[in-house]
């Protein structure tokens, strides 16, 4: 059980228990986007409840057919600069190492990488060295995919190594949601707990970016691979997006931060479910999420209310910062174009918007850019847009 994965969904006995036209608009889905499940992660759903937030996770809905989004809404591939390899922020490159996960999350956003397309993960992870040395900006590398844990420790422990011997590197995230998905993978592996404990140093960290949604996800065997982590030297922090009928109710939310928090892992980003293709019916309007962050965060004590609200659009990272009766302001987190940094966005309350692009015309342009209506007035807000 700890370290087997289920790919067909046949097998899962809850789908046998279904009627046949259900059978059948199921495997639609499947056929679209394929399934994937571990039995740890399985076996914590209660498949009696029709509402259990574990089973929307990862248990395929037929509203996913709905073909409304796009297959690469953040425009990863504008940053793709070597096959496998992203540069879109100056301090920060992903490195897509796996093409599979514990689990597929049906709101995944980049479930491209899991459908019939040409290969979009790094083959052949040198020249990506090769690039992440000629540019000494780079500070952070983001082991991502997939997950990076699906892979050997043999062969993490080879990226990783490389990595860690590029001088100005100081930071390694590995981007995962298996401490949810399948925690044996770290209990289990010695192995791998040794390997962070040696390349995790006290000037150069690694930092696991955790994908905990629900507060149920947090198993004993979840806290147990923590607890490892962080022993090792690790920092472990957690990432995730608004879900409609996983984590809407704020004391859910809050109920999640608090968990976080009391594990010693910092909420660290609050994501708007990104509009992928299939993902109308996981995705929520911008301010309902950003209102239920807030009513969340009234619940906790500062230490589990650390976590940005983001859009993470093809610009950039995108803040939600504050709202009223009439109006939403927003931010540059991070920015491709580093002139966006000192910008300041303000824009008419639209309650049905559910991406930026809702709130902003696209320009009539082939760079996926925004014409925006720009005064400067340092003795106020440096860099207000006010569209």
């Amino acid at each position: 059980m700890k370290g087997k994965y289920i790919t067909d969904i046949t097998r899962v006995p809850f789908f046998q228990t279904l009627k046949k036209k259900d059978q059948e608009l199921i495997q639609q889905v499947t056929s679209l986007y394929p399934f994937r499940a571990s039995e740890h992660y399985l076996s914590m759903i209660d498949w009696n409840n029709p509402n259990d937030p574990l089973k929307r996770i990862i248990f395929p809905h037929p509203e996913e057919l709905d073909m409304t989004g796009s297959h690469d809404p953040s425009h990863e591939k504008q940053y793709t600069v070597q096959q496998g390899l992203q540069h879109k922020y100056p301090q920060t490159a992903l490195l897509l190492l796996s093409d599979e996960c514990g689990g597929i999350c049906r709101f995944c956003f980049r479930k491209r990488l899991f459908m019939d397309c040409p290969r979009q993960t790094i083959r052949d992870y040198v020249p990506a060295l090769g690039y992440i040395r000629d540019h000494p900006e780079l500070t952070d590398v983001l082991l991502t995919g997939g997950d990076p844990l699906i892979l050997s420790t043999t062969r993490l422990k080879n990226v990783i190594q490389e990595v860690r011997e590029i001088d100005h590197v100081s930071i390694i995230r590995i981007g995962t949601k298996m401490l949810a998905y399948n925690p044996y993978r770290i209990t289990e592996d010695r192995e791998l707990v040794s390997l962070i404990q040696s390349e995790s140093t006290p000037g150069k960290k690694i930092y696991f970016m955790a994908h905990f949604n629900h507060p149920s996800e947090i198993s004993p065997q979840s806290i147990e691979a923590i607890r490892l982590l962080q022993q090792a030297g690790a920092v472990v922090v957690n990432q995730t997006p608004v879900i409609e009928g996983v984590n809407t109710d704020p004391a859910v939310m809050a109920d999640l931060f608090k968990k976080l928090s009391f594990i010693g892992v910092s909420p660290y980003y609050v994501y708007q479910c990104r509009p992928t293709i299939g993902n109308r019916v996981f995705t929520v309007p911008v301010e309902r999420s950003y209102q239920v962050m807030q009513s969340a965060f009234q619940r906790c004590s500062g230490l589990a209310k650390r976590a940005r609200f983001i859009m993470s659009h093809c610009t950039g990272k995108i803040e939600v910062v504050g709202q009223n009766s009439t109006n939403i302001f927003m931010r540059y987190h991070q920015a491709a174009n580093p002139d966006d940094y000192n910008t300041f966005m303000i824009t008419q309350s639209n309650p049905q918007a559910r991406w930026f692009d809702d709130y902003v015309p696209l320009a009539p342009s082939k760079d996926p850019t925004y014409e925006w209506s720009f005064e400067s007035d340092l003795d106020t807000h440096r860099g207000t847009i006010t569209f």
